[in-house]
């Protein structure tokens, strides 16, 4: 099996080459899924990793819908990685409705070139995963990175299967989600040819906390936060006056 190790900084790139993964996918963020890591960590990483770099380019959490200048940041990204070297991009764009926003993922399938595309894990928000399978193939993306639409690929193994057995080599099925060291040889005894986890532990700060920087109604996926231009006039009038 192929091993792509879900590194979230330059330690756990580091580590995965030690472990001997064949290549990371490069994120921040993992509490909420993962956004695009800075252009100085990219280029550290290229400059030390020997192992290929896939670098996931997502702006914002929350949706996989975005705004015309949300798009651009993302082409902004995928060419700065291109310029860094890096082997592939893994990202996504949906409609409204959780269909695959067909046009700009040929756009970007296009843009990345000769990168790698891996359509990330919005393929588990969509509706018809069997018939969007088909629209990805057509969008000439290489890789689908999916749970099988479960909290965990281990749940989601019957879709997982379904859709390999659909893919019939066109596309690679890649099962990421939860995988762990209890469950992973079941993807291998299924013949999935590529892995995705993170093997991550929690390693205690040294700094003691004085007061937390995580907000709870940042963590819903189901909103998009956005500074309101009401309440900021409001506020600046007050603070001006």
């Amino acid at each position: 099996m192929i091993i792509e190790i879900c590194a979230n900084g330059y330690q756990s790139a580091m580590n995965a080459q030690k472990s001997g993964a064949d290549r990371i996918e490069l994120c921040s963020e993992l509490a909420v899924g993962g956004l695009t890591p800075s252009y100085g960590l990219i280029k550290k990483i290229k400059d030390d990793l020997e192992i290929p770099v896939h670098v996931l380019v997502r702006p914002r959490s929350g949706n996989f819908t975005y705004s015309e200048e949300e798009f651009e940041i993302i082409k902004n990204d995928i060419n700065i990685c291109k310029q860094l070297g890096c082997e592939g991009i893994v990202s996504a764009v949906l409609n409204d409705d959780n269909t695959i926003d067909v046009a700009r993922t040929k756009e970007l399938v296009e843009l990345s070139k000769p990168m790698s595309f891996t359509f990330h894990r919005a393929f588990d928000w969509v509706q018809n995963p069997i018939g969007e399978l088909e629209q990805l193939i057509t969008c000439n993306v290489n890789c689908i990175l999916t749970s099988g639409q479960q909290n965990e690929a281990i749940k989601g193994l019957d879709l997982l299967k379904k859709l390999k057995d659909k893919a019939k080599n066109r596309i690679e099925i890649m099962p990421g989600g939860g995988v762990n060291i209890n469950n992973i040889l079941t993807f291998k005894k299924a013949n999935f040819t590529q892995i995705h986890f993170s093997a991550t532990t929690l390693v205690k700060s040294k700094n003691k906390v004085k007061v937390s920087m995580n907000s709870a109604r940042f963590f819903n996926e189901s909103v998009v936060p956005v500074s309101d231009v009401n309440r900021m006039n409001k506020m600046v009038t007050l603070a001006k006056s």
